[in-house]
């Protein structure tokens, strides 16, 4: 859309990468003379929200340079040697497959500093609030951006340092023990998965994720790729989250900051689900096609489990708080992307990337919304949201009640709206699997997954008839009126309300990115 040349390209997505651990460290230091503000609290605030903001103009910068006639085309390519005896090289690229993520995340991680500066987190200094949020932004990023696989597993291993102390040091009731698990877990499925790929590089030679894609498993025998897989799917399936490997998420979610409530649910679960894209789908072959029938069924469960247990959070007298409830549907909406995966088709597959970024989409505003609503009404508890005294949004708060309606319609999968593509085209993808796979299995997972769309679309009624609905009535004398939604509030959330819109009345501006990608990935590096 925009000349830039390469030389400047790289450049940019280094800055990307690199930018907010820079940021991170000044955020550490004194503020200069002049930009220290009335407090020095909100001048570290302002400086995340400036750092992220930067980040995000040159990924938006980058999108635009992209050459979008060929997105299958590794470009920004930075390739150098970093440990020669291990061929290990600090190469960054990006195509049609990795900008979306990119953007997603600067995008979210922008909006999650504009909400921390209007509404500071409640908890220790900012400073350091400040520095673990670019910390998890550069992990993520580069997770996204490197294309060997030393590199791609210490990104990885990079954003659990910082999501563990947000949620240790700012969340809410029981957050020690919520860290401790969510930090167990992808501790535990990282060591197994650090196996996977340095089997992978020692008996191919080369770490390069690359090549290793162009070659497309010809240099590895199946039983490595069988091994390499398996141990590779235990740790991007912990972050994914997969079923039975999901336990630690509802915990995190529910005891995290509403911001890291969002970049969990709206980035961080995106990790594992592209590593199953790009390394485990070009690199071992053999091995994904041995292990895609369980995949596809460990999602179908958790297509099923995730609604069931929402519905069983939804109903009256159970107690359910809303932040678990939409953890646990970030379970049964990430089945889906696995069963795109698992399908191991192009059709498949671009549903799964196309249900990752809208699933960042709503969830984050999911998240967003439930964070108002419980600095509100000091809860999340779905009981007292619904009670006599309780949310009764339409009548109390409209705009508010309105937008938490059209982010669980646009959960639900109503077509016009991004949740819909990703689930139909997974599902598609379902219908006619890859050669060898079994047809008839995967029609049956199919079929249960159309009954998880269902049972989605049940609890996600529920809670808006819950919350949303019933006589506002006389509110006690004490009790102050509520607030509907505010300034900040809407700079915050309108990019995802637009893009969720876009995304679903528009979805080839994101299928023309993906599709040559996966076309080439899945061909074995050939266009």
């Amino acid at each position: 859309m925009i000349g830039i040349s390469e030389s400047v390209m790289q450049f940019l997505l280094a800055l990307i990468v690199l930018g907010p651990l820079v940021g991170a460290v000044a955020a550490l230091l004194p503020a200069p003379p002049g930009l220290r503000g009335k407090s020095p609290d909100q001048a570290v605030l302002r400086h995340g929200v400036v750092v992220t903001g930067a980040v995000l103009v040159a990924a938006i910068v980058l999108a635009l340079a992209f050459d979008h006639d060929h997105p299958a085309k590794m470009q920004a390519n930075t390739d150098i040697s970093w440990i020669p005896a291990l061929d290990v090289r600090l190469h960054l690229g990006i195509d049609g497959i990795s900008l979306p993520l990119l953007l997603l995340t600067a995008l979210l991680t922008f909006l999650c500093a504009l909400h921390s500066w209007f509404h500071p987190p409640k908890g220790p200094s900012p400073k350091a609030f400040v520095a673990l949020l670019l910390v998890l932004e550069t992990g993520t990023l580069a997770t996204f951006a490197v294309l060997d696989l030393i590199l791609f597993f210490l990104a990885f291993e990079t954003v659990l340092v910082p999501m563990y102390f947000l949620i240790a040091r700012w969340g809410g009731a029981q957050r020690t023990r919520a860290a401790g698990k969510f930090i167990l877990y992808t501790l535990l499925g990282s060591v197994v998965m650090l196996l996977g790929l340095l089997l992978i590089g020692l008996k191919s030679g080369t770490f390069d994720m690359v090549a290793l894609a162009t070659d497309n498993g010809r240099g590895l025998t199946t039983s490595v790729q069988v091994t390499a897989v398996l141990a590779i799917a235990v740790g991007l399936a912990v972050k994914a989250p997969m079923w039975p490997l999901h336990s630690w998420l509802p915990d995190a979610h529910t005891a995290a900051p509403t911001v890291g409530s969002v970049l969990l649910a709206g980035v961080l679960l995106k990790m594992g689900t592209y590593g199953f894209v790009r390394i485990a789908l070009p690199i071992a072959p053999d091995g994904m096609h041995t292990f895609a029938p369980y995949l596809a069924a460990f999602a179908v469960v958790g297509i099923l489990y995730g609604s069931l247990a929402c519905l069983s959070l939804a109903r009256k007298g159970n107690k359910g708080d809303l932040k678990r409830l939409i953890a646990y549907s970030s379970v049964g909406h990430m089945g889906f992307v696995l069963l795109g995966i698992a399908s191991m088709t192009p059709t498949g597959v671009n549903g799964a990337l196309f249900a990752n970024i809208a699933h960042g989409l709503i969830t984050g505003l999911l998240f967003f919304l439930v964070g108002a609503l419980k600095d509100r009404y000091g809860t999340a508890d779905l009981d007292t949201l619904a009670g006599a005294t309780g949310a009764a949004l339409y009548g109390r708060a409209p705009r508010l009640g309105g937008l938490l309606a059209f982010a669980a319609v646009a959960s639900l999968g109503l077509p016009g709206l991004a949740g819909f593509w990703g689930e139909m085209l997974t599902m598609f993808g379902a219908f006619d699997p890859a050669e060898g796979l079994s047809r008839p299995a995967f029609l049956t997972f199919m079929a249960l997954a159309g009954l998880g769309t269902l049972l989605t679309a049940a609890y996600l009624l529920v809670v808006v008839r819950r919350v949303c609905m019933g006589d506002p009535g006389e509110r006690p004398a004490e009790t102050p009126a509520v607030a509907d939604v505010r300034r900040h509030e809407y700079a915050t959330w309108t990019p995802l309300v637009a893009l969720t819109v876009l995304a679903g009345l528009w979805p080839a501006v994101l299928l023309g990115l993906t599709d040559p990608a996966v076309q080439k990935l899945l061909a074995g590096g050939k266009s």
